[in-house]
Protein backbone atom coordinates (compact mmCIF):
# COMPACT_ATOMS: atom_id res chain seq x y z
CA UNK A 1 0.00 0.00 0.00
CA UNK A 2 1.15 3.29 -0.74
CA UNK A 3 0.58 6.07 1.93
CA UNK A 4 1.14 9.72 2.24
CA UNK A 5 0.16 12.96 3.39
CA UNK A 6 0.08 16.67 2.01
CA UNK A 7 1.79 19.21 3.94
CA UNK A 8 0.57 22.71 2.86
CA UNK A 9 0.16 26.46 4.05
CA UNK A 10 -3.71 26.90 4.44
CA UNK A 11 -5.67 30.14 4.04
CA UNK A 12 -7.33 31.31 7.10
CA UNK A 13 -11.22 31.28 6.08
CA UNK A 14 -10.61 30.74 2.61
CA UNK A 15 -12.16 27.45 2.09
CA UNK A 16 -11.97 27.59 -1.81
CA UNK A 17 -8.64 28.67 -1.59
CA UNK A 18 -7.77 25.57 0.42
CA UNK A 19 -9.80 22.80 -1.87
CA UNK A 20 -7.67 24.60 -4.81
CA UNK A 21 -4.37 24.24 -3.36
CA UNK A 22 -5.35 20.54 -3.04
CA UNK A 23 -6.89 20.24 -6.33
CA UNK A 24 -3.36 21.55 -7.78
CA UNK A 25 -1.25 19.43 -5.78
CA UNK A 26 -3.25 16.05 -7.23
CA UNK A 27 -1.62 15.67 -10.50
CA UNK A 28 0.89 13.53 -10.16
CA UNK A 29 1.12 9.39 -9.30
CA UNK A 30 -1.15 9.62 -5.80
CA UNK A 31 -1.20 7.12 -3.33
CA UNK A 32 -3.32 4.79 -1.87
CA UNK A 33 -4.98 7.08 1.61
CA UNK A 34 -3.55 10.65 0.91
CA UNK A 35 -3.60 12.00 4.76
CA UNK A 36 -4.08 15.77 5.56
CA UNK A 37 -3.57 18.61 8.32
CA UNK A 38 -6.24 19.35 11.11
CA UNK A 39 -8.75 21.57 10.16
CA UNK A 40 -6.78 21.73 6.60
CA UNK A 41 -9.12 24.07 4.93
CA UNK A 42 -10.35 26.58 7.53
CA UNK A 43 -7.16 26.99 9.37
CA UNK A 44 -6.59 27.20 13.01
CA UNK A 45 -6.85 30.35 14.88
CA UNK A 46 -10.09 31.23 15.41
CA UNK A 47 -10.19 34.32 17.72
CA UNK A 48 -13.37 33.19 19.34
CA UNK A 49 -16.24 30.25 19.26
CA UNK A 50 -18.63 32.66 17.66
CA UNK A 51 -16.12 33.08 14.39
CA UNK A 52 -14.91 29.36 14.51
CA UNK A 53 -19.09 28.11 14.33
CA UNK A 54 -19.15 30.50 11.16
CA UNK A 55 -16.72 28.34 9.11
CA UNK A 56 -18.40 24.97 10.51
CA UNK A 57 -20.47 22.16 9.27
CA UNK A 58 -22.04 19.11 9.01
CA UNK A 59 -21.70 15.62 7.34
CA UNK A 60 -22.93 15.66 5.04
CA UNK A 61 -22.17 18.97 3.95
CA UNK A 62 -20.50 21.35 1.39
CA UNK A 63 -17.30 20.77 1.72
CA UNK A 64 -17.32 16.97 2.49
CA UNK A 65 -19.25 16.83 -0.91
CA UNK A 66 -16.00 18.04 -2.58
CA UNK A 67 -13.96 15.85 -0.79
CA UNK A 68 -15.90 12.96 -1.63
CA UNK A 69 -15.50 13.86 -5.52
CA UNK A 70 -12.12 14.43 -4.91
CA UNK A 71 -11.72 10.84 -3.99
CA UNK A 72 -13.91 9.51 -6.23
CA UNK A 73 -12.05 11.44 -9.52
CA UNK A 74 -8.73 10.92 -8.22
CA UNK A 75 -9.05 6.82 -7.18
CA UNK A 76 -7.59 8.20 -3.74
CA UNK A 77 -8.79 7.77 0.01
CA UNK A 78 -8.54 11.25 1.59
CA UNK A 79 -8.47 12.21 5.54
CA UNK A 80 -8.51 15.06 6.42
CA UNK A 81 -8.72 17.60 9.39
CA UNK A 82 -11.85 20.20 9.24
CA UNK A 83 -14.39 22.07 11.50
CA UNK A 84 -17.42 19.82 12.21
CA UNK A 85 -21.15 20.99 13.61
CA UNK A 86 -23.03 18.62 15.36
CA UNK A 87 -26.75 19.86 16.86
CA UNK A 88 -25.49 23.22 19.05
CA UNK A 89 -21.80 21.61 19.45
CA UNK A 90 -18.50 22.46 17.41
CA UNK A 91 -15.94 19.69 17.40
CA UNK A 92 -12.35 19.66 15.93
CA UNK A 93 -12.65 16.26 13.56
CA UNK A 94 -11.11 14.58 11.14
CA UNK A 95 -13.09 12.67 8.01
CA UNK A 96 -11.93 9.55 6.05
CA UNK A 97 -13.84 9.70 2.36
CA UNK A 98 -12.91 6.31 0.17
CA UNK A 99 -13.53 6.44 -3.42
CA UNK A 100 -16.42 4.32 -2.93
CA UNK A 101 -17.95 6.92 -1.35
CA UNK A 102 -17.79 5.39 2.90
CA UNK A 103 -16.82 7.61 5.33
CA UNK A 104 -16.02 7.65 8.82
CA UNK A 105 -15.74 11.05 11.50
CA UNK A 106 -13.23 10.75 14.52
CA UNK A 107 -13.67 13.97 16.90
CA UNK A 108 -10.67 15.08 18.60
CA UNK A 109 -10.50 13.84 22.30
CA UNK A 110 -7.75 15.54 23.59
CA UNK A 111 -8.38 19.62 23.18
CA UNK A 112 -5.52 21.73 23.51
CA UNK A 113 -5.07 25.40 25.13
CA UNK A 114 -7.74 27.95 24.39
CA UNK A 115 -9.06 24.71 21.96
CA UNK A 116 -11.39 24.41 25.15
CA UNK A 117 -13.27 27.60 24.73
CA UNK A 118 -14.18 26.43 20.82
CA UNK A 119 -14.91 22.80 20.56
CA UNK A 120 -16.47 19.99 22.75
CA UNK A 121 -14.26 17.17 23.01
CA UNK A 122 -14.82 14.10 21.69
CA UNK A 123 -15.68 10.84 23.46
CA UNK A 124 -14.11 7.57 21.81
CA UNK A 125 -11.56 6.14 19.55
CA UNK A 126 -12.17 3.54 17.16
CA UNK A 127 -10.47 1.86 14.24
CA UNK A 128 -11.95 0.71 10.46
CA UNK A 129 -10.81 -1.41 8.05
CA UNK A 130 -10.05 0.05 4.58
CA UNK A 131 -8.93 -2.39 1.95
CA UNK A 132 -8.25 -5.09 4.21
CA UNK A 133 -5.96 -2.50 6.55
CA UNK A 134 -7.25 -1.59 10.20
CA UNK A 135 -7.25 2.38 10.31
CA UNK A 136 -7.46 4.56 13.56
CA UNK A 137 -7.28 8.59 13.57
CA UNK A 138 -5.65 10.72 15.84
CA UNK A 139 -5.63 14.93 15.84
CA UNK A 140 -2.81 16.49 17.02
CA UNK A 141 -2.36 17.13 20.64
CA UNK A 142 -4.15 13.56 20.91
CA UNK A 143 -0.36 12.89 20.17
CA UNK A 144 0.88 13.55 24.06
CA UNK A 145 -1.35 11.08 25.75
CA UNK A 146 0.26 7.25 25.39
CA UNK A 147 -3.19 6.03 26.17
CA UNK A 148 -4.27 7.47 23.06
CA UNK A 149 -2.48 5.52 20.88
CA UNK A 150 -2.25 2.33 23.56
CA UNK A 151 -5.94 2.20 22.47
CA UNK A 152 -5.79 2.12 19.10
CA UNK A 153 -3.51 -0.31 19.18
CA UNK A 154 -5.43 -2.82 21.45
CA UNK A 155 -8.35 -2.03 18.91
CA UNK A 156 -5.65 -4.08 16.50
CA UNK A 157 -5.27 -0.35 14.30
CA UNK A 158 -2.55 -1.46 11.70
CA UNK A 159 -1.84 2.30 10.38
CA UNK A 160 -2.64 5.16 12.45
CA UNK A 161 -3.37 8.53 10.61
CA UNK A 162 -2.77 11.66 12.80
CA UNK A 163 -3.76 15.16 11.58
CA UNK A 164 -1.92 17.78 13.12
CA UNK A 165 -0.96 21.66 13.22
CA UNK A 166 1.86 21.07 15.19
CA UNK A 167 3.30 23.91 17.01
CA UNK A 168 5.93 22.48 19.79
CA UNK A 169 8.91 21.01 18.57
CA UNK A 170 9.43 17.51 20.11
CA UNK A 171 6.31 15.84 18.56
CA UNK A 172 7.62 14.22 14.99
CA UNK A 173 10.14 12.61 17.71
CA UNK A 174 7.73 11.68 19.97
CA UNK A 175 5.83 9.64 17.53
CA UNK A 176 8.78 7.39 16.91
CA UNK A 177 8.51 6.35 19.87
CA UNK A 178 4.38 6.26 19.86
CA UNK A 179 5.38 3.60 16.80
CA UNK A 180 8.25 1.68 18.96
CA UNK A 181 5.88 1.59 21.87
CA UNK A 182 2.66 0.39 19.80
CA UNK A 183 4.59 -1.14 16.93
CA UNK A 184 2.44 0.41 14.36
CA UNK A 185 2.40 2.30 11.31
CA UNK A 186 2.27 6.27 12.30
CA UNK A 187 1.45 9.27 9.06
CA UNK A 188 1.28 12.36 10.90
CA UNK A 189 0.05 15.62 8.57
CA UNK A 190 1.22 18.77 9.74
CA UNK A 191 1.09 22.62 8.39
CA UNK A 192 3.30 24.79 7.33
CA UNK A 193 3.52 28.91 7.78
CA UNK A 194 2.06 31.20 10.72
CA UNK A 195 -1.41 32.29 11.91
CA UNK A 196 -0.55 35.71 13.76
CA UNK A 197 -4.48 36.65 14.47
CA UNK A 198 -6.33 37.64 17.80
CA UNK A 199 -2.83 38.27 20.30
CA UNK A 200 -1.98 35.04 19.14
CA UNK A 201 0.82 33.70 17.50
CA UNK A 202 1.42 29.66 15.47
CA UNK A 203 3.94 28.80 13.98
CA UNK A 204 3.77 25.49 12.66
CA UNK A 205 6.67 23.12 12.30
CA UNK A 206 6.35 21.35 9.14
CA UNK A 207 8.16 18.12 8.99
CA UNK A 208 5.19 15.48 7.96
CA UNK A 209 6.36 12.60 8.33
CA UNK A 210 5.67 8.02 8.25
CA UNK A 211 6.94 6.10 10.73
CA UNK A 212 6.89 2.67 10.61
CA UNK A 213 6.61 -0.13 13.46
CA UNK A 214 9.91 -0.49 15.48
CA UNK A 215 10.31 3.68 15.08
CA UNK A 216 11.75 3.44 12.01
CA UNK A 217 11.07 6.68 9.57
CA UNK A 218 10.46 6.18 6.68
CA UNK A 219 9.72 9.92 5.51
CA UNK A 220 10.16 13.38 6.88
CA UNK A 221 10.16 16.73 5.08
CA UNK A 222 11.09 19.83 6.08
CA UNK A 223 9.21 22.67 8.04
CA UNK A 224 7.98 24.83 5.26
CA UNK A 225 8.09 22.07 2.49
CA UNK A 226 5.05 22.16 0.24
CA UNK A 227 3.58 19.53 -1.50
CA UNK A 228 2.07 15.75 -1.43
CA UNK A 229 4.56 13.19 -0.33
CA UNK A 230 4.24 9.10 -0.41
CA UNK A 231 5.78 5.79 0.73
CA UNK A 232 5.20 2.29 0.04
CA UNK A 233 4.38 0.08 2.98
CA UNK A 234 3.11 -3.12 4.06
CA UNK A 235 0.23 -2.80 6.65
CA UNK A 236 0.54 -6.03 8.12
CA UNK A 237 3.68 -5.90 9.83
CA UNK A 238 2.11 -4.13 12.50
CA UNK A 239 -0.11 -6.97 13.21
CA UNK A 240 3.46 -8.44 14.67
CA UNK A 241 3.53 -7.51 18.06
CA UNK A 242 6.80 -9.97 18.90
CA UNK A 243 9.92 -7.79 20.62
CA UNK A 244 11.70 -10.80 20.46
CA UNK A 245 10.94 -14.34 21.01
CA UNK A 246 10.71 -14.72 24.81
CA UNK A 247 8.45 -11.01 25.05
CA UNK A 248 5.16 -10.05 23.12
CA UNK A 249 4.42 -6.07 23.79
CA UNK A 250 0.66 -6.93 23.89
CA UNK A 251 0.87 -10.13 26.42
CA UNK A 252 3.20 -8.92 28.25
CA UNK A 253 1.87 -6.19 29.90
CA UNK A 254 1.02 -6.49 33.77
CA UNK A 255 -2.29 -5.39 33.87
CA UNK A 256 -2.67 -6.77 37.57
CA UNK A 257 -0.47 -4.13 38.91
CA UNK A 258 -0.68 -1.04 36.58
CA UNK A 259 -2.82 0.95 39.14
CA UNK A 260 -2.11 4.54 40.97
Amino acid sequence: MKIGFYQFSPAFGDIEKNLEMLRGSLTKELPHILVLPELAFTGYNFINREEAVKYAEEIPGPLFEEIRSLSEEKEVAISTGFLERAGDNIYNSAVFVSPEGDYYVYRKVHLFYKEKEIFSPGDRFFVFEYRGVKIGMLICFDWIFPEAMRTLTLMSAEVILHHANLVLPFCQDAMITRSIENRVFIVTANRTGVEDRGGERYVFTGRSQVVAPGGKLLLRVGDEVTGVFSVDIDPYIAGDKNINRFNHLIRDRRQDIYRC
